[in-house]
């Protein structure tokens, strides 16, 4: 065999494999021992790690997809069609990876198949089910033309381009859904969730930070596969995601502070506590901050600086969905939760199994397109002689 074929050794995969090591370990664990033995879960805290993280942080960060393609196909910005492909493989991937880290928090995950025939349409749990199961399909659909021109499939080409505003659109009102259905939730629990986070507006306000991460996300996923691929960067685009972005976390801030004020939230402020400096980290690293900086032009228009605004507000939507998951929580429940190593250990190993599924579809697949789809199908001039 020749050596030089072997794949390079480096930190970055060394560190990898030591991941997906722990992350296999732990698995087992969780598996064979129970959620007991590799938790930190309690009954007075059944919550952790797995679904704060996991699930509620991870949907939303793969809330670029439907933005992208509502961007593309509804409004017909077809300039954004470079960075929409890279997108949607991040949201499959994510939706996915979503679906396997459910598996660890469910008590019987063979069960997990239950919703498909045992309908219970008064709970939300059974919406967001019905609609991240809908929308991973949606997904499928919407990446499998990079499949198709791999294998030279023009037959289905044909077929997925023919019903591509169909599907995009059937994924947009998926998302709406299951996006703001996250938030609903925790209206179940108003005398629990401290009223920095609690808000009968939840499932908008998670419905309209999915859209601005989203937005983030391809900033900060286009940044890394320049770098990591020798690309690049589609600056000018990605700039103008950053002026929308700006908009959609005013737009945020403004109903967030107008509701606090109307529930007269902030008079918490007043008290010293871990509530409180949370919640001023995630309003100033996540809002204020990237807001100012993206309203400026030559910010905006740096690689640098709107890298930095993206990671900014993913930090910012990360401390929110933490904060309302576990954080706002822990003071009513008079539990304090800090996630065993084995359950950060699994969370490490599905984010670092999408940066490894990621560059492989980049690696076999048509994922970086150069030029929008013209009136006549990319089959149709590969067909002629």
């Amino acid at each position: 065999m020749n050596g030089s074929k072997l794949p390079k050794i480096t930190f970055w995969r060394a560190l990898l494999v030591v991941i997906l090591a722990a992350g296999f370990y732990s698995t087992v664990l969780r598996f064979v021992k129970g959620l007991g033995a590799s938790t930190n879960l309690s009954d007075q805290f059944p919550w952790g790690l797995w679904i704060g993280f996991d699930v509620l942080c991870g949907v939303g960060l793969a809330a670029g997809g439907f933005t992208l393609a509502a961007i593309v196909y509804v409004f017909h910005l077809d300039r954004f069609h470079a960075v929409l492909r890279p997108s949607i493989l991040t949201a499959f991937l994510g939706y996915g990876l979503v679906a396997v880290a459910l598996l660890f928090d469910l008590g019987r995950p063979y069960r997990i198949w239950h919703p498909l025939v045992m309908w219970n349409p008064h709970s939300v749990m059974f919406e967001v089910a019905w609609c991240v199961m809908l929308y991973l399909t949606v997904l499928a659909l919407e990446f499998s033309p990079a499949v198709f021109e791999r294998f030279r499939l023009h037959g289905p080409l044909r077929l997925i381009h023919s019903v591509t505003i169909p599907l995009v659109i059937a994924g947009v009102l998926l998302s709406t859904l299951h996006q703001s259905s996250l938030g609903s939730l925790f209206l179940i629990v108003p005398e629990k969730l401290h009223p920095y986070w609690y808000s009968p507006l939840l499932p908008v306000f998670f419905f309209i930070s999915a859209v601005g991460v989203g937005l983030a996300m391809v900033i900060f996923e286009s940044n890394l596969s320049a770098r990591a691929f020798g690309r690049e960067i589609e600056l000018p685009l990605l700039a103008v995601l950053g002026k929308g972005m700006a908009v959609v976390l005013m737009l945020y801030g403004i109903l967030r502070f107008q509701d606090l004020v109307a529930r007269h939230a902030l008079v918490h402020l007043r008290e010293a506590s871990t509530e409180t400096l949370l919640f001023v980290l995630e309003i100033v690293v996540g809002l204020f901050l990237p807001m100012v900086m993206l309203f400026i032009r030559r910010v905006r228009e740096n690689r640098e600086g709107l890298f930095a605004a993206a990671v900014l507000v993913i930090t910012g939507f990360l401390l929110n969905r933490l904060n309302v998951s576990i954080s706002g929580l822990e003071f009513s429940a008079h539990a304090h939760y800090f996630p065993r190593w084995t359950e950060l250990a699994v969370t490490l190993s599905i984010v670092g199994m999408g940066f490894l599924l990621f560059s492989l579809g980049v690696r076999y697949f048509n994922v970086f397109e150069v030029h929008a789809p013209s009136a006549e199908p990319v089959v149709a001039r590969a067909s002629r002689p």
